[in-house]
C-alpha cells in the first residue's frame, strides 16, 4: 500500500489540558490574580537581590577596560528602595485601602484567616498633596471622553 490509499491510524481523544492562568496568580491558591498590592521585601529576598547585583558588578569590573577608570556603582540596593508584588484572587483580596498601601515584609495576606485585612501595619499613605496634577489623557480621566 502506498501513503494515499492507506487510511490514517485513528486518532484517540484526549481530554483538553487544564489552562494555566496567563499572567500573574494568586498567591494563596493559583488561581488567575484580580487585584494586586506591594509588601517590603524579606531578608532573603533582599540579600538575593544584592547578592545578584554584586555579582553582575563584580562581571562588570571583571570585563571592562583595564585601560580606563574602574566603574563606578551607587550603593547596594535596600528594603527601603525594593517592594514585592502580591496577587490576588477575588476571594484573597485585602481591601482596595489596604491594596494601595505598601505591607510589612511580614505580612500575611492573603491568608484566608486574616482578610480583607491582614497580619501588619501596612505603611501610611503619601499624606503631601501632588505639586502639580499630572497630565494624563482625557479618556484616562474619569468622565474624559
Amino acid at each position: 500500500m502506498d501513503a494515499l490509499t492507506q487510511s490514517p491510524a485513528p486518532q484517540l481523544a484526549t481530554p483538553p489540558a487544564a489552562a494555566a492562568p496567563e499572567g500573574p496568580v494568586c498567591t494563596a491558591c493559583g488561581d488567575a490574580a484580580v487585584v494586586q498590592w506591594q509588601r517590603r521585601p524579606t531578608d532573603a529576598e533582599v540579600a538575593e537581590t544584592v547578592r545578584a547585583e554584586q555579582e553582575r558588578r563584580d562581571q562588570v569590573v571583571l570585563l571592562s577596560d583595564p585601560q580606563l577608570p574602574e566603574p563606578v556603582f551607587g550603593p547596594l540596593p535596600s528594603a527601603d528602595g525594593m517592594t514585592r508584588a502580591v496577587y490576588g484572587c477575588a476571594a484573597h483580596a485585602v481591601t482596595l485601602d489596604l491594596a494601595a498601601r505598601v505591607h510589612a515584609s511580614t505580612c500575611t495576606a492573603p491568608a484566608e484567616g486574616d482578610l480583607p485585612g491582614c497580619g501588619c501595619k501596612p505603611e501610611p499613605a503619601p499624606t503631601a498633596p501632588l505639586e502639580e496634577a499630572p497630565l494624563l489623557p482625557d479618556h484616562w480621566v474619569t468622565g474624559g471622553n
